[in-house]
């Protein structure tokens, strides 16, 4: 049986790693602060894949995001994603080159469709990640771009399926209405899509308890779930959510933990 994963997802805003409701930020600490509250072999035993995204709003500082994400790739031995910013083959060069394994897209799945098909050519379907943020309107739903400031006018089923076409390996999806609510993912749009597309889903926004992780990997056709819910997953927090996910009978890769981690 194929195995689902548990994503944990850090935001970064110039030098900052950040809280996000609603899309709205609030600064959480410097890489410093993570590493003093996070024990990253702790985080790496407890997750499948860590994903960085660089939320500035403004100057995304590519140089500076890249050398962050190298910093994190010595204390976190689990594949990394990272993006947000992306706007040419050489910033995913330098993310590439910087530590990351994936490179996640999201403006540019809307304005510069010849770039994300570049990217795929040339790193691998496997390599780009669309990440889809999306709103509930009046009548259905809504993508936003550029850090969730601007409409796309394309609804999620829409958005989704330009990005299967363009041959991203996968599709990070968000709901901006759950984002840091605590309250859960929207899981009407995520099992659809899931169901009806051929690229893995991963669902984010809305987590604040293992149950929500666990309601959506329990669908059958669920890839992965993501949290970027700092607070609720300190200490052993992603650790006890991974038991708790396994101990639904859902098929979670299972490893021993060395002697120094323990629940």
């Amino acid at each position: 049986m194929l195995k689902k994963r548990l994503i944990f997802a850090l935001l970064w805003q110039n030098g900052k790693f950040c809280l996000s409701r609603n899309f709205k930020l609030q600064l959480a600490g410097d890489l410093a602060w993570i590493q003093k509250n996070y024990n990253f072999k702790v985080v790496a035993q407890a997750i499948d894949e860590l994903v960085v995204l660089n939320v500035a709003r403004f100057d995304k500082a590519m140089a500076a995001f890249a050398s962050q994400v190298a910093e994190l790739t010595q204390g976190c031995f689990v594949p990394l994603a990272a993006g947000g910013g992306i706007r040419n083959m050489d910033d995913a060069e330098l993310l590439l080159r910087s530590g990351a394994d994936k490179l996640i897209v999201n403006t540019a799945l809307v304005t510069d469709h010849d770039l994300v098909s570049a990217m795929v050519r040339r790193f691998g379907s496997q390599c780009v990640v669309a990440s889809v943020d999306y709103r509930r309107v009046l009548g259905g739903t809504e993508v936003f771009i550029e850090n969730g400031s601007r409409g796309s006018g394309a609804s999620v089923d829409e958005a989704v399926r330009r990005a299967e076409g363009l041959g991203v390996g996968e599709i990070y999806l968000t709901s901006m209405d759950q984002d840091g609510t605590g309250q859960g993912y929207d899981l009407e749009p995520l099992i659809r899509l899931a169901a009806t597309t051929k690229v893995p889903i991963i669902a984010s926004g809305g987590v604040g308890k293992f149950e929500h992780l666990a309601s959506w990997l329990a669908s059958p056709s669920a890839s992965a779930a993501a949290t970027a819910n700092i607070f609720n997953f300190l200490g052993s927090g992603l650790l006890e959510a991974r038991k708790h996910i396994v101990e639904q009978g859902i098929p979670l890769a299972t490893w021993p933990l060395p002697s120094e981690v323990k629940l």
